[in-house]
Parts: structure tokens; sequence; C-alpha cells
């Protein structure tokens, strides 16, 4: 006796949109105590502070200020929330360039 198995369809972009809801999903440590900014440079306002070892999710990242902070020098910066920006330079992503989508 053979059994009758039924798969189910799957569109195709599941795999892409599982992907992208993982990345989106993943936090990242921050290497050193930092200033959260409201935009993406030291002039915006401070509006809170991260200690080494606190974790992020990065929604976006945009272009900004020069840092040079424990993770080298960029002009890259993290949108962790509305209106929350920290250096990339301050938190360990494992690249130099982006880990998200552009703001």
């Amino acid at each position: 006796m053979s059994e009758n198995v039924i798969t189910p369809e799957v569109p195709e972009d599941v795999g892409a949109t599982a992907e992208a809801v993982a990345t989106a999903a993943r936090t990242y440590a921050v290497i050193a105590s930092v200033n959260v900014r409201s935009g993406p440079g030291t002039s915006y306002a401070k509006v809170g502070r991260l200690s080494a070892g606190a974790r992020v999710t990065i929604q976006c990242q945009k272009a900004g200020e020069t840092i040079t902070g424990p993770g080298g020098t960029s002009k890259l910066w993290d949108r962790i929330g509305s209106g929350r920006w920290v250096s990339d330079t301050y938190v360990r992503t494992g690249s130099t360039g982006y880990v998200a989508p552009h703001c």
C-alpha cells in the first residue's frame, strides 16, 4: 500500500520574504557606550545612551557625519528606532558597509 502525500504549494517569493524578515529582526551588539542621537550626527540632540553589550535592531542606515569610534571610522549611521540613531562605528555588524536598507 502506498500513501498519498500532498505537498502544499509555496509561492516563489516566500524565501525572499522570509530572508528579509530574518535580516530585519537581526540584532547587533554595541561595542562601547554610545550616545543615541535624534539624527545621523553629533549636532543632533542626545536622546539616550546605550551601554557596551546592549543589543540593537537596525531598522535602516544612512550616511551622516563621519565618526571615529571603537569599530573604526565611518559616515554610516544606524537608525535603531524612530528618532534614535547611533554611529555604526559603535555597533558590531561584521561589515564596514550597509547591513540594512538605506533610510
